[in-house]
């Protein structure tokens, strides 16, 4: 919501600019897609590298 009230501003104030942004933005976050793709992967990898390291702990403890 905060997003569009943005843009809605920015289309007031500079409307060419705004349009732009708007054609822009599918593009951007095509592009950008991989990147978020890699980024669940390696808190996945992690994360699981993390539970093998802390797995010692949890068998003593309980």
């Amino acid at each position: 919501m905060a997003a569009f009230l943005l843009w809605l501003i920015l289309l007031v104030a500079c409307w060419p600019l705004a349009l732009l942004a708007l054609l822009l933005y599918p593009l951007i976050w095509l592009l950008l897609l991989p990147f978020r793709l890699l980024g669940f992967v390696a808190e996945g990898a992690l994360g699981l590298v993390k539970d093998l390291f802390l797995l010692p702990g949890r068998i003593l403890r309980g």
